[in-house]
């Protein structure tokens, strides 16, 4: 029996998401042998997998779990804190268009995505489509994701993982604008300079010299 829709939708749409980062990396790893680095080379990244796979986990599987769970069965650090209707609705759409926002993203990427950072290689320079707007549009909208998943279920133990993963998202950015600088040099660095990091700074999209 299904306790809550919104939860149940949410599920199933994040679920997609990850699906489809799989299914990508799959395809990538036939294709080139490399996987997209979903397991990053580097020794930090590798850790930092330790940390952010179990709390995708967390993310996706709550939403699950509260779906088909009613209010008072739940353990306290399931149990939402707070509900509202359109909140639940509202949360829902926003992570429908987060979904299709971000295969957009991925389709622009194309042989240049990647889940992870390998010093030694040197990817195409995205400039086009969103990213001449920002230049993790990717990140931007999971962070949005994440916030709107702490909206529409906001336990203790969502409360915690999503911000958790947002502060990871913000930390990865800068890990991989250290890496594309050191190997788009002066170019990157002007494409930082006319555009923001997870919003836009102008409405003007970004065009090189």
């Amino acid at each position: 029996m299904v306790h809550s829709l919104p939860d149940l939708l949410a599920g199933i749409l994040i679920t997609a998401y990850w699906a489809r980062a799989l299914r990508l990396a799959w395809k990538m790893r036939q294709q080139t042998g490399n996987a997209a680095n979903w397991t990053p080379p580097e020794n930090l990244g590798r850790r930092l997998r330790l940390i952010w796979r179990p709390l995708v986990v967390f993310w996706v599987a709550h939403l699950f779990i509260n779906a088909f769970t009613g209010e008072f069965h739940l353990p306290w650090l399931l149990r939402p804190l707070a509900q509202h209707p359109i909140i639940a609705w509202t949360s829902v759409i926003i992570i429908a268009f987060g979904l299709a926002a971000t295969l957009l993203c991925w389709k622009r990427m194309g042989k240049s995505w990647r889940m992870g950072i390998n010093p030694d290689e040197k990817t195409q320079l995205i400039i086009t489509g969103p990213y001449a707007y920002i230049r993790h549009p990717i990140y931007a909208i999971q962070s949005l994701m994440l916030v709107a998943s702490m909206a529409l279920l906001p336990s203790p133990l969502m409360l915690i993982s999503c911000a958790l993963m947002i502060i990871f998202l913000q930390w990865e950015a800068r890990r991989e604008e250290k890496y594309l600088l050191i190997h788009h040099g002066d170019g990157y660095r002007d494409y930082c300079r006319q555009t923001g990091g997870f919003l836009p700074r102008s409405f003007r999209p970004f065009r090189s010299a």
